[in-house]
């Protein structure tokens, strides 16, 4: 039996929801995964895999303002956390490492702790799911060694379309293998349409989008609040937290559908959505707002959930697996991004003219099944 040893320093989000499926889904063909997490990650959900909570959350317990004690917090907590995994591989003897999410920040400092696990024989694998590192953190010449040294110790990279990996500087023994993105299992709703509906105060027969998950500028929201100036009885649910500093909070968004006057169109609800609610929003929702812009190649974890609850999206983005599953399964409707009338137009075609999807088609070929089948694979051809 494969043992292998998860970590997931992400408590929230997308990547923590991945990585819960992907490691049942391990288990469930016959690996023993143990899950390094923080005591924050949710539990409850079925888990089948071990949890060891000893990881530190990466974000602050309080809201700290001055950038600098956030830079202290990350940085402390960053090698605290990889120095808790190294110590942990070396104690229990683990073979296999996977990482829930490729990590470069800081990686010049932490990376030779790991390096040198892997010249003992562990065989680390990460899942990538921004294999295009464009958010650049201090000047050009660190980020490009960070990039360098996060890839430095992988024996294997799991991505979800095929691509050539930017690592900087030639790693022969770096294997990529292209693997599905499966849909993710939430808990069924908890309330009728009709009573959600009539809870966020929705007219009976409106039209519902729904925006869910972080709000980043990268989403166009702004766009889809003014295209609605075009649609007299269509509203727009807003349901996440706020990202990081850099990126527009709520405020602005609820500023601009104001002044533009369709606040009365718009519901709230600014806040982390615990599983229970995830549910009940998708259920009301007749269309799922994924209007990426132009810069975003990776796959969509949004889209993952909204496939599992069968709803339509309305889509766009850069080259990438988001891009070619919703064309080939054409689970919605693909427009150009980071336009105004495209989004217009998407929109009433969403509404009169929908596509049909085929889900049971993608959810067969993107199973988690397929996903950890691959995963293993990868991994033992690393047997000496």
């Amino acid at each position: 039996m494969m043992k292998l040893l998860y970590y997931s320093p992400a408590s929230y989000g997308g990547i923590a929801d991945y990585a819960h499926e992907q490691a049942n889904a391990l288990v469930d063909v016959g690996v023993e995964v143990t899950f390094l997490c923080t005591p924050n990650y949710p539990t409850g959900r079925g888990e089948k895999y071990k949890i060891v909570p000893i990881l530190q959350e990466i974000a602050p317990k309080k809201n700290i303002s001055n950038k600098i004690f956030k830079s202290i917090h990350f940085i402390t907590v960053t090698l605290s956390n990889i120095t808790k995994l190294a110590n942990f591989i070396e104690k229990r003897k683990f073979q296999y490492v996977l990482f829930a999410s490729y990590l470069e920040y800081l990686a010049p400092i932490w990376s030779g702790k790991l390096k040198k696990l892997a010249k003992k024989g562990v065989i680390f694998g990460s899942v990538v799911h921004d294999p295009v590192r464009n958010f650049i953190v201090g000047p050009q010449w660190w980020h490009n060694w960070s990039v360098a040294c996060g890839y430095s110790f992988l024996r294997e990279a799991f991505v979800h379309e095929s691509i050539q990996l930017d690592t900087i500087k030639p790693i022969p023994e770096l294997n990529t293998t292209v693997i599905p993105h499966g849909a993710y299992h939430f808990a069924n709703a908890t309330q009728s349409r009709e009573k959600m509906r009539s809870s966020l105060d929705l007219p009976k027969n409106a039209k519902v989008m729904l925006a869910f998950g972080h709000i980043r500028d990268n989403k166009n929201l702004d766009l889809v609040i003014r295209a609605m100036v075009n649609f007299f009885d269509l509203y727009l649910i807003i349901a996440g937290k706020e990202q990081s500093s850099g990126h527009n909070k709520a405020g602005f968004y609820y500023n601009l559908a104001k002044t533009v006057g369709v606040a009365d169109r718009c519901r709230w609800k600014i806040e982390f959505i615990p599983d229970a609610e995830v549910a009940n929003l998708f259920k009301i929702a007749d269309l799922v707002i994924l209007t990426y812009d132009r810069t975003f190649q990776s796959a969509s974890g949004v889209l993952n959930t909204a496939v599992s609850y069968r709803k339509l999206c309305l889509a766009s983005g850069g080259e990438g697996n988001f891009h070619s599953v919703v064309q080939k399964y054409q689970l919605g409707i693909w427009i150009n991004p980071d336009d105004l009338d495209a989004i217009v137009t998407g929109i009433r075609q969403c509404l009169d003219n929908p596509p049909h999807p085929q889900w049971e088609k993608y959810l067969a070929e993107n199973s988690w099944q397929n996903n950890v089948q691959l995963v293993i694979k990868a991994l033992s051809r690393n047997l000496s």
